[in-house]
C-alpha cells in the first residue's frame, strides 16, 4: 500500500493483484485433529502454529486490537476504533445471517450510510465476506439480501471469546461457524471464474452454497456439522429449482457415501480436492 501511494503513475494495466489467503485445508491436512485445529484457530500462521490454544487466542486478540487501532485508520483516518470494534463484534454474532444494514446501523448507533461504508471497508480489507444470493430463477420469490461472514474462523472465535474446541462445540454459533469455514475454504481454492452464491426462497427452499462454473454448470452444497448428515426438504426443493450438476452435503466425517436422491455426503477435504481437479 505504501509503495502504491508513493508511485507517481497510475500503474493501470501494469500491476497484478494476488490475494494471499490464510492457510486452508489443502495446506494443513484433512485429518480430524488438523481440521478441528484449523477451524478453531483460523488460518493465520501465527495463530494456527501457536504452541497452545491459549497462545493462539492471545495472538488473535492482539491482531484484532492492532488492526482496529493501527491498520484500519490508515484507510479511514477519522474512523473510531471503538465503533469499528462494535461493528466487527456485531458481525461475528450475525455469522451466516442475512445482512440488514439498517438494523446493524441502529444497533451500533450509526446511520445506514456510515454503517454501509464501514462494512464495505471490511469487505475490501478481506475481513468480511458478503455472499450474494442466487437470482437466476425469476419465477420464484427469492431472498435478495446477502449473507455475511467473518472470513477467518479464528478471528470469529476470538471476537466471540471462544477459547477451545469444547467451548466452540457448545456455543450457539457452532453451526454457522462451520458453515463459514467450509465456504471460505471452498472459495479460496476455486479456479478463476468459479463463483459462490447461496439460494433461498420465501417458501423456505435453501442451499447453503451454490458454485457456478464458467462452463455453465453448478454444484449445490449443503453444509452440516453432524456425523449423520441429512439435508432438509428445502434443499431438495431448491435443487429442483436450479437443477445443479451435483448435490453434495459436506460434513465433518472421514468417508464419502450416498444419502439418496442423487445426493452424496463428503468430507470437506475430499470435496476441495474434487473442486481443484475440476476442469472449469
Amino acid at each position: 500500500m505504501d509503495l502504491l501511494k508513493q508511485s507517481g503513475e497510475t500503474l493501470a494495466g501494469r500491476v497484478s493483484y494476488l490475494e494471499l489467503n490464510p492457510f486452508d485445508v489443502t495446506e494443513t491436512g484433512n485429518e480430524p485433529s488438523e481440521l478441528d485445529r484449523l477451524w478453531l484457530r483460523g488460518g493465520f500462521p501465527e495463530s494456527y502454529l501457536a504452541s497452545t490454544d491459549v497462545a493462539s487466542l492471545r495472538w488473535r486478540r492482539d491482531f484484532v486490537r492492532s488492526y482496529l487501532e493501527r491498520d484500519i485508520p490508515q484507510f479511514r483516518p477519522r474512523l473510531a476504533a471503538e465503533t469499528m470494534r462494535r461493528l466487527w463484534s456485531m458481525l461475528a454474532h450475525m455469522q451466516g445471517g442475512l445482512l440488514n444494514v439498517a438494523q446493524l446501523a441502529r444497533n451500533i448507533g450509526l446511520d445506514s450510510r456510515q454503517a454501509g461504508g464501514y462494512l464495505d471497508l471490511l469487505v475490501d480489507l478481506l475481513i468480511v465476506r458478503r455472499l450474494a444470493p442466487w437470482h437466476a430463477n425469476a419465477g420464484k420469490r427469492l431472498v435478495k439480501s446477502p449473507k455475511v461472514y467473518v472470513r477467518d474462523s479464528g478471528l470469529l472465535h476470538a471476537l466471540l471469546a471462544i477459547r477451545d474446541r469444547e467451548t466452540l462445540l457448545s456455543h450457539p454459533v457452532v453451526g454457522s461457524s462451520w458453515e463459514g469455514f467450509v465456504i471460505e475454504n471452498m472459495l479460496n481454492v476455486a479456479s478463476d471464474g468459479v463463483q459462490g452464491f447461496f439460494y433461498r426462497t420465501g417458501g423456505g427452499a435453501e442451499i447453503d452454497l451454490v458454485l457456478t462454473f464458467p462452463s455453465g454448470g453448478s454444484w449445490a452444497i449443503e453444509i452440516k456439522r453432524s456425523l449423520t448428515p441429512r439435508p432438509e426438504k428445502g434443499f431438495h426443493v431448491a435443487c429442483e429449482d436450479i437443477r445443479p450438476e451435483r448435490k453434495i452435503v459436506v460434513y465433518p466425517g472421514r468417508e464419502a457415501f450416498p444419502i439418496g436422491s442423487g445426493t452424496q455426503a463428503m468430507p470437506v477435504g475430499d470435496l476441495i480436492k474434487e473442486l481443484i481437479g475440476k476442469a472449469v
